[in-house]
């Protein structure tokens, strides 16, 4: 029997909170070069990014910062990837938010080959490499740190932004042991719906998967996944293949290890409701709803938001450009970012119409 498909119901458009166009551009620094840099060390590489470890050679005040993460990505990548609007919309989101457990841009700036981010570096390292060290947490370090996500969260749904990749690798502990989101690469403005299928296979909401438009409640789901994965030790969905994934997350089927609680089992449950309408954190309460669940309970979150509460895990660092938390991974090749040695030559004014630069204007 063949089943009519239905057409997903229409959703008014939610006016935002706050809107994030009147919100300040506190952009720092203009007129920065490569040259200003000296590169310290690698921290990460992805599909067409590489974040470095870079000092400014001469600080804008004495005492002031200058050690930072730089995000430097290749733009013909950008382009051949379709990623032109996503890296348009992190260097636009990110230039208005302003949070505590959001990670801080201060510049923006392009070269012939590539657009660079220059962020706070925050030294603890990922949240990922300190749960695979501990295999598991606590429920007790768990909340705090799903707290601060919680809050996070919030602050960036207030102006109907959509993260929509989080995961223990873009969690990064600071020198406190507080988290900061990271990575803004699929983080979007959403009044109602988007339907782009992008993310981390095993914290996809089935929403996605089943591209009938998705909002605010897919990072909800994603909370669930990740408070499962801090509690046990791997994420609830799992397989060898993205497909098998999928799978098994359309089918909703969830192994609970005796050793969670049953407090923390509801929690997950709730955050994991395949239906969003019934969705902790998506319904008529909002947030609010979580910020009052059971499991929360006796947490200070003004407290928490001021960064008043002592974190669980302080990470051990011995200097500001310290990066025994990261892989120690190569310096990028010479060529690949040319600026660093010598100025770059401009070409002639009647010379320089790119189409690929012009697709970055803002930088």
């Amino acid at each position: 029997m063949e089943i009519e498909p239905q057409s997903p119901r229409p959703v008014a458009p939610q006016r935002p909170l706050r809107v994030l166009e009147d919100e300040q551009v506190h952009l720092q620094r203009a007129g920065l070069r490569l040259t200003d840099f000296e590169v310290r060390g690698t921290l990460g590489t992805g599909t067409f990014a590489r974040v470095l470890l870079v000092r400014h050679r001469t600080p804008a005040s004495p005492g002031s910062q200058n050690h930072f993460a730089m995000k430097v990505l290749r733009k013909t990548d950008i382009v051949r990837l379709r990623q032109v609007e996503h890296v348009n919309a992190e260097r636009y989101i990110l230039s208005r938010v302003h949070h505590p457990f959001v990670v801080d841009l201060f510049s923006t700036f392009q070269d012939s080959l590539n657009v660079y981010m220059l962020m706070s570096y925050v030294p603890g390292g990922e949240l990922f490499t300190h749960l695979r060290r501990a295999q598991r947490f606590t429920p007790d370090v768990t909340r705090f740190y799903l707290a601060t996500i919680v809050l996070a969260l919030k602050y960036l749904h207030s102006f109907n932004i959509i993260y929509r990749d989080l995961k223990p690798e873009n969690l990064l502990l600071d020198s406190r042991g507080y988290l900061r989101l990271t990575d803004f690469g699929f983080a979007k403005i959403v009044d109602d719906r988007t339907w782009t299928l992008c993310g981390t296979p095993e914290y996809l909401a089935p929403e996605i998967i089943q591209s009938d438009g998705h909002g605010k409640a897919a990072d909800w789901w994603a909370c669930g996944v990740l408070c499962y994965e801090m509690l046990v030790g791997y994420p609830p969905f799992f397989d060898e293949s993205p497909y098998g994934i999928y799978e098994k997350i359309l089918s909703g089927h969830i192994h609970w290890p005796r050793s969670m609680d049953p407090l923390s089992r509801t929690l997950v449950r709730a955050f994991l409701n395949p239906d969003r309408t019934q969705r902790l954190g998506n319904m008529i309460g909002g947030p609010q709803d979580i910020l009052d669940h059971p499991w929360f309970r006796g947490v200070d979150w003004d407290a928490l938001e001021r960064r008043e509460i002592n974190a669980p895990i302080v990470p051990h660092t011995s200097s500001i450009d310290d990066t025994r938390h990261f892989l120690h991974l190569p310096l990028p090749p010479p060529e690949e970012m040319p600026g660093l040695i010598r100025e770059e030559q401009l070409p002639p004014v009647s010379e320089r119409f790119d189409p690929i630069n012009y697709q970055f204007l803002e930088f």
